[in-house]
């Protein structure tokens, strides 16, 4: 009786020790097999602003180096350029060449030139005056029947010729005082106009020279060295703004069932020590082929596409810089 309930108890040990080995492997293989958890990670992203300038030239000094903050206005760098400086000479001498004209056209003739004229009327007046009595004698003797009808007429030739000469030098006379007729003024201001222009134009390309910061912010990177030579519209520096950062997520479309415009989401920074931050998407759009899964198996299986999701930060974070990396439990997702 005795060896039966042994037989029993060890039975019994036996088969508790089976159970208690298939329950750990159950435990083990289920803790093996568990899907580890979903975690979107996205990349601190931020607006960028290329300082550039219009004209070639050397650099001559930079104002802002890598990491300086500066603000709208801030002056950068200076761009030396000598051909400039020679073009805004040639533009300012044609300037004073055409107003020079300008003055002598509204001016008119030199008082000189005014005086003799008006010397030269004058003595044709007197010859009017000494014509007409001239004429007058002749007449009356010509009446009297002293002279012949033809000493009459060339008297009264030299008189109309006298007048003809008189109108003559008046009409010169009163072209001098006038001076230069109204077309030609205006086309004289329009030569001022037009080198004024350029003068503007030289000037304003010089003032490209000093190139001053568009925006608020941060600078990230200075591409030339001092004293080389850039060419025109040639990167010289960026800005970032740091008061304008995003986070981008590459998604998988098979995960963005609960992804959607609008949905807000908690993310830690691990560059911050794990701080929470609040997201809120504000951008979803497919990427290119090339970011394309794949599928490996025909039975079922289909092309997933990537899409880039954007999501902004509900309020400024402290310390988030572009590059850094941000995680999303996608089980917390509603």
């Amino acid at each position: 009786m005795k060896t039966i309930n042994k037989r029993h108890s060890g039975l019994l040990i036996a088969f508790l020790t089976l159970l208690l080995v298939i329950a750990l492997v159950s435990i083990v293989g289920w803790i093996v097999i568990k899907p580890a958890p979903l975690i979107l990670q996205g990349q601190a992203e931020a607006n960028e602003v290329r300082v550039s300038g219009k004209v070639p030239g050397r650099i001559e000094k930079f104002m802002a180096t890598e990491g300086m903050k500066v603000l709208k206005g801030d002056t950068l760098v200076y761009i030396n350029s000598p051909e400039l400086d020679a073009k805004l000479v040639q533009a300012s001498s044609a300037e004073d060449a055409a107003s020079a004209q300008n003055q002598k056209a509204i001016k008119g003739a030199r008082a000189e030139q005014i005086a003799g004229a008006f010397e030269m009327w004058q003595k044709a007046e007197v010859g009017v005056k000494l014509a007409e009595k001239t004429y007058n004698r002749v007449q009356n003797m010509y009446n009297d029947g002293v002279v012949p009808a033809q000493k009459r007429d060339e008297a009264e030739a030299n008189l109309q010729a006298a007048k003809a000469t008189s109108k003559a030098a008046k009409s010169q006379y009163d072209m001098a005082v006038n001076g230069a007729e109204k077309e030609d003024k205006m086309a004289a201001n329009a030569l001022v106009n037009r080198a004024k222009g350029a003068v503007s134009e030289v000037e304003s390309y010089l003032s490209e020279t000093t190139l001053v910061s568009p925006i608020d912010g941060e600078v990230s990177d200075v591409f030339p060295k001092q004293g080389e030579l850039v060419g025109s519209g040639a990167p010289i520096m960026n800005i970032v703004d740091l008061n304008d950062i995003w986070v981008v997520f590459n998604i998988r479309e098979d995960q963005l069932p609960k992804v959607k415009m609008g949905t807000e989401m908690e993310a830690s920074v691990p560059a911050l020590g794990n701080k929470l931050v609040k997201l809120k998407v504000n951008y979803i759009k497919a990427m290119a082929s090339y970011a394309t899964f794949k599928a490996t198996k025909t039975n079922g299986g289909f092309d997933v596409k990537t899409f880039e999701v954007r999501a902004r930060p509900a309020s400024k974070v402290d310390g988030l810089r572009p590059g850094m990396s941000l995680m999303v439990d996608y089980e917390t997702l509603k």
